[in-house]
């Protein structure tokens, strides 16, 4: 009988030997450009999701493998493709249902790429291209990971697994709910791992155990029926640019703190991280400080942030000497987690309103909600995925915080209650996924497919 540890052994050596493949597979799907906005050519999400299938029903592990969608509540649409695979579990094995994503997100300035984001680029040792790290990296950890557990124990292992390879979380993943509601019975599982996270650096595994909540909007302030002269009525009427810029600016403190009663922040503790690393990662020229008090990760990872992401208002080449009727802003608060997501931003109507000068009239749209997440770490996966980690990457991992949100998590919570979820990730802290250069750290990759297949080798020899 093949012992534990060369059973493990020969997971390893397979999954490393499958490095190339997996990198030659990430690189065709970089090249779709699978843009799930509206606007798009939502033909290319359909191509990409028939590549990631026949990428699954290659592995010759699956009952089933086909592409689905769900419906949109509330609406007559349906969402993106989306690729479900199931096998079902054997002989009293857990199952496990592998996350990840194949849509991306648009290019922005194609001025700012160094290379073709849609031509995948191997310089320094990563690979550049819009979703070789968000989230295209994911979905090919989990399909060199599942090849190597067949490479090493057939494709009779007991472990049931589901894959499950969303087409619009970079669009907000408006079907996903339903996606779950729809096909909960292939779902199911014990342990759920979403591969859409980051590590503590480019050689330290990180485990998310928190992420922050999201709430999205858009602002129209008002204060003229129509544009008017500059020179005739400035400095007596109040504009729009004027009522918005004065209004924005109460959302913050002297320091850059988020300055709205009823947002909270969450007690927790961080571990050590210099401004120096800030400045590295986020690219915080010297000349700039940080923002906000107390612990940089205490700032990120557990207390509120409001960040205006866009604005409609007349351009520089467009400028005028004219008093602008409305202004339009899109406003992303992110929420402490433990904090709901629409008591936050009940919080953020009710400071707006309260400081609207000059009488502007406010109008709310376009509202998103998605609630952040804290991880039980008591459970027998999360010390699974750990060992399985100080294993692939040589150095015991990281329980990590992050500052963004993955809100979709919140239905799987709510779907699948009894459910372990860990959230893992390919990306290093240089990826700078959604930016223009995006990039794949080539051994942070290889690290986390090996360590996926080493924890996928333990879940299946668990009884």
């Amino acid at each position: 009988m093949t012992s534990e540890f060369s059973r493990a052994e020969a997971v390893r050596d397979a999954a490393t030997a499958g490095i190339p493949a997996a990198l030659a597979d990430l690189g065709a799907l970089v090249r779709i450009p699978s843009i799930a906005f509206p606007g798009f050519d939502h033909a290319e999400v359909q191509r990409s999701a028939e590549a990631v299938e026949a990428l699954a029903e290659g592995i010759g592990v699956f009952d089933s493998v086909r592409i689905a969608d769900a419906a949109i509540p509330g609406t007559d649409e349906r969402g993106m493709p989306a690729v479900l695979a199931t096998r079902a579990a054997r002989n009293g094995r857990p199952t496990i249902l592998l996350y990840a994503h194949h849509d991306v997100q648009p290019v922005g300035d194609i001025g700012l790429w160094d290379t073709p984001p849609f031509e995948p680029t191997v310089r320094h040792g990563r690979l550049y291209g819009r979703g070789a790290a968000d989230d295209k990296a994911g979905v090919m950890a989990h399909i060199g990971a599942l090849r190597a557990l067949k490479e090493a124990l057939g494709a009779d292992f007991d472990l049931g697994v589901a894959l499950f390879v969303e087409g619009e979380e970079e669009a907000a993943s408006r079907s996903f709910s339903q996606f779950l509601t729809d096909h909960a019975d292939a779902l199911r599982a014990d342990v759920i791992v979403v591969a859409d996270s980051g590590n503590w650096d480019a050689k330290t595994p990180g485990l998310t155990v928190s992420l922050r909540g999201n709430a999205r909007f858009t602002l129209r302030v008002r204060t003229l029926e129509h544009a008017s002269h500059s020179g005739m009525f400035g400095g007596a009427v109040p504009d729009a640019m004027m009522a918005t810029i004065t209004l924005l600016s109460t959302l913050w403190d002297a320091d850059g703190v988020v300055a709205v009663e009823g947002m909270t922040a969450r007690d927790a503790a961080t571990p050590e991280y210099s401004e120096e690393t800030l400045r590295d990662e986020a690219g915080l020229p010297a000349g700039t400080t940080p923002i906000g008090r107390d612990s940089i990760l205490s700032r990120i990872w557990n207390k509120p942030s409001i960040t205006v992401t866009g604005i409609d208002a007349p351009s520089v080449v467009n400028a005028s000497n004219t008093l602008s009727p409305e202004i339009s802003v899109v406003i992303s608060a992110r929420v402490a987690p433990g904090q709901a997501a629409r008591e936050a931003y009940d919080a953020i109507e009710r400071h707006l309103r309260a400081h609207a000068p000059f009488g502007a009239e406010l109008e709310f749209a376009d509202v998103d909600f998605g609630d952040g997440f804290l991880v039980d770490t008591s459970g027998w996966a999360v010390a699974a995925v750990r060992e399985a980690f100080e294993e692939g990457y040589g150095v015991p991992s990281v329980d990590v915080g992050v500052g963004g949100s993955i809100p979709f998590i919140a239905d799987l919570v709510r779907e699948f209650p009894s459910a372990q979820i860990l959230v893992t990730g390919v990306e290093d802290p240089h990826a700078r996924a959604h930016s223009p250069n995006e990039s794949l750290h080539l051994e942070t990759f290889r690290n986390a497919l090996v360590s996926e297949a080493l924890l996928l080798e333990k879940l299946d020899a668990r009884t």
